[in-house]
């Protein structure tokens, strides 16, 4: 097969490229990222050089790019998006231009390719809102709480919108908090690790009681792999970690991984509308036959290893990381 995958220098998508050429060892992948802030060029150089992987580097909103990226292509996965809720409250236009207008960039030109057999849409359970008990199923109502879930929705209505409109073979995805080797440092897990490595302490938002549910990375791609070859088109599909936590109750079980107390913690100002619970049901995909692999504390375990072995890879993303993340995006507590 021939693979698109935009955004594949991103965290999970390249996590997918490694757990596709692991499924499919010929596969023909090309990558189209446009490189911004949190992306791994040296995940991706590394895998030019190992696996003859075509890389493009451009933007989803360029039309002359998006048409040269498909040219071949059968299956396309849309990972390229902007992802940070906390960047989205400040800049809500990139979230907007890259998360919708993008989207529509790769539809359009995507549909006139007849020989295109899947198109994935990459959303998130954040398109639901939070909910204070139970769990969203594929056919809850949506009511994104922040510029970024927004932004998703809006592109994930608009693929489902092709595949109504003009048949484009669509599935979109809905997943929980992914975590995993190769997560951009603004994230809570992999911040957590190296501030600890590096013996700072790590900011709670608020009193640290939002609810999340970690999926491992490599759990979301063998679901994204399975829809794949097992999916229907113009179908919805949760995919969930089904390991809901606190923030507080996360942040306990990295310190005792490391051998850290709770004197490393610094609770700091919460996030403007931070949406207390998540919650998603992947009955759905389960009765198609997806059954994830790795429980919390063995995904944990796996991750924290990865930081502890590639530690020139994390402080070169740290040195050039906005001192708000390390130690508080909203400030610290008065």
């Amino acid at each position: 097969m021939n693979y698109l995958i935009t955004g594949g220098a991103g965290f999970i998508g390249n996590n997918f490229i490694r757990y596709l050429y692991n499924i499919e060892s010929n596969a023909r992948i090309k990558v189209l990222d446009k490189l911004t802030y949190s992306s791994d060029l040296q995940g991706i150089e590394e895998l030019i050089h190992v696996k003859g992987l075509e890389f493009i580097r451009g933007d989803i909103c360029d039309e002359s790019i998006v048409k040269k990226s498909l040219n071949g292509i059968d299956i396309i996965v849309n990972f390229a998006a902007e992802v940070a809720v906390d960047r989205s409250i400040k800049d809500q236009e990139s979230f907007l231009r890259t998360d919708i207008i993008g989207v529509f960039r790769l539809l359009s030109e995507a549909r006139k390719y007849p020989q295109i057999k899947k198109f994935i849409q990459i959303s998130t359970d954040e398109v639901y809102g939070q909910i204070p008990e139970g769990s969203f199923t594929e056919v809850s109502e949506t009511k994104p709480r922040n510029p970024y879930a927004a932004a998703k929705l809006g592109g994930e209505r608009l693929a489902y919108s092709f595949f109504e409109t003009y048949k484009l073979p669509i599935i979109i995805t809905r997943g929980s908090n992914t975590y995993g080797p190769r997560a951009y440092l603004e994230k809570v897990i992999p911040l957590f690790i190296t501030n600890l490595l590096d013996n700072q302490t790590v900011p709670i938002y608020g009193e640290g009681k939002q609810i999340r549910d970690w999926l491992y990375v490599e759990d979301h791609c063998s679901a994204i792999y399975f829809l794949l070859n097992h999916g229907i088109d113009g179908e919805v599909y949760n995919i969930a970690g089904e390991s809901e936590l606190t923030n507080l109750e996360l942040t306990h079980c990295i310190l005792k991984e490391l051998g850290k107390d709770q004197s490393n913690i610094k609770y700091v100002n919460d996030r403007p509308g931070h949406d207390m619970r998540y919650s998603i049901s992947c009955n759905k995909i389960k009765k198609l036959g997806w059954q994830k692999k790795y429980s919390f504390k063995e995904g944990l375990t796996e991750t924290i290893q990865w930081y502890i072995n590639n530690e020139s890879w994390w402080r070169f993303v740290k040195k050039n990381l906005d001192p708000m993340y390390i130690q508080g995006f909203w400030g610290e507590k008065k």
